[in-house]
């Protein structure tokens, strides 16, 4: 979009022969996709929340990457034109926008944009021509897996339940790996990104057997089409059931074309830790400043938007983590549990529960002032902690610990009085 138009530890999950062998045929070497979640190298889930900033247009605002970076994002996704519809990003452009993203230590995401809308905007780039990119510059991303993905087509179809999106994403897949790309490679909806026929919603698991790596994610584009928080939380449910990575790369607060419900896209991001890109920086044709998240390119004039995506709630402030390729390989500590709460009392018992994290395990904790004393591990949400006395205040803590074996900071406390014994 350009104002107008506008991602297995688990044991015991069952692979079909093919996907095992580009499982274990093929070890990832970055960013990867794993039972149906993007995560790095090194094995930690990577959540990406970022924005779009529009490189193509302002070839020259690189002081953005630093300001994006302190606006609390991890990722950048960068539309680069690949000389059909805009001015063509060659070797020397994209090796100079992967190296501004990694020195400001944010993942990078590179769309080739000419595409959007082919079928009903006569302007629009090819698959195949987007293909053709990617094999012309792939020099310049060779090495840069753990901190590149490739979006191969930017929209790349408009309206209509006939057009070829399921042969021709997945004949793209499969060039790009024939030609050696080893990076997670991400795919966007047609219907000018917003899948509004759910022909990729319909389709995702022939896409992603198309991958001989398995690893491909969907990238969801929210704009008119998803003006509920029941659209948005029946499409993305429809991919995390079914165990495919998918990512919002675009969305915004208001649109000409359709309010979305950009307080349900965040919400329901953050419970199934789904990454989400605003749309966008700055410098978006005037009559669609309100698309703006800070006023021409400086970020000490946050607009309205630009508030609300970046330090409201469920926004870039609150609890986005950086990538560990950019901490040495040290992975970052979990969020502490969210939202710890007292269910139910008796005289002897106490039943909390905390919003639930992927993999996560819990350990429950007693607090006496400095002092802490361990009740129980579970690797469910809830508990219940029995034998208590009764007539007594209790406080208790909750942390967590990731699929690394990191552990947490201590939610906050909580308090419960159990009632008089009989």
């Amino acid at each position: 979009m350009r104002s107008l138009v506008v991602l297995a530890l688990l044991a015991g999950v069952l692979l079909t022969p093919a996907r095992a062998h580009a499982e274990t045929a093929a070890p990832h070497t970055g960013i990867h996709v794993r039972d149906g979640r993007l995560v790095e190298a090194s094995g930690s889930d990577l959540v990406l929340r970022g924005v779009n900033h529009d490189f193509m247009w302002y070839p020259d605002r690189n002081g953005s990457f630093a300001a994006i970076k302190a606006a609390g994002a991890n990722a950048v996704r960068l539309p680069l034109g690949i000389g059909h519809q805009w001015r063509r990003s060659g070797p020397e452009d994209v090796a100079k926008v992967v190296g501004l993203c990694k020195a400001n230590r944010l993942i990078c995401i590179l769309d080739a944009h000419d595409t959007t809308g082919f079928g009903q905007d006569r302007k629009a780039a090819t698959m195949a021509q987007a293909v053709q990119f990617w094999l012309d510059v792939r020099k310049a991303l060779v090495g840069a897996e753990d901190h590149v993905i490739v979006n191969i087509a930017n929209e790349p179809f408009g309206n209509g339940t006939t057009m070829p999106w399921v042969q021709q994403t997945s004949d793209a897949i499969r060039a790009l790996r024939a030609a050696g790309y080893r990076h997670a490679l991400m795919v966007d909806a047609p219907g000018w990104g917003q899948d509004e026929s759910f022909v990729m919603r319909d389709n995702a698991e022939k896409v992603r057997d198309a991958d001989p790596l398995g690893n491909t994610l969907f990238d969801i584009h929210m704009y008119g089409e998803f003006g509920t928080a029941t659209k948005v939380n029946a499409y993305l449910s429809s991919f995390t059931s079914r165990r495919l990575p998918i990512l919002i790369g675009e969305f915004s607060g208001e649109h000409q074309w359709g309010d979305p419900d950009e307080d349900a896209i965040m919400a329901f991001a953050e419970a199934r830790e789904l990454g989400y890109f605003g749309w966008s920086w700055s410098g978006n044709d005037k009559q669609y400043s309100y698309l703006d998240l800070v006023d021409n390119f400086d970020a000490a004039k946050v607009t309205a938007w630009g508030r609300r995506f970046i330090s409201g709630p469920n926004g870039l402030t609150t609890g986005t983590r950086e990538a560990t390729v950019y901490r040495n390989g040290a992975a970052s500590p979990p969020r502490a549990p969210q939202q710890v709460r007292v269910l139910d009392v008796t005289s002897s018992q106490v039943v909390l529960s905390w919003t639930p994290r992927r993999y996560a395990t819990y350990q429950v904790v007693a607090v006496d002032g400095a002092a802490e004393t361990r009740l129980v591990t579970t690797n469910r949400p809830t508990v219940t902690l029995r034998g208590l006395r009764g007539s007594t205040e209790h406080t208790f803590a909750v942390y967590s610990k990731d699929i690394l074996g990191t552990r947490s900071p201590r939610s906050a406390l909580v308090a419960a009085v159990t009632t008089p014994a009989r």
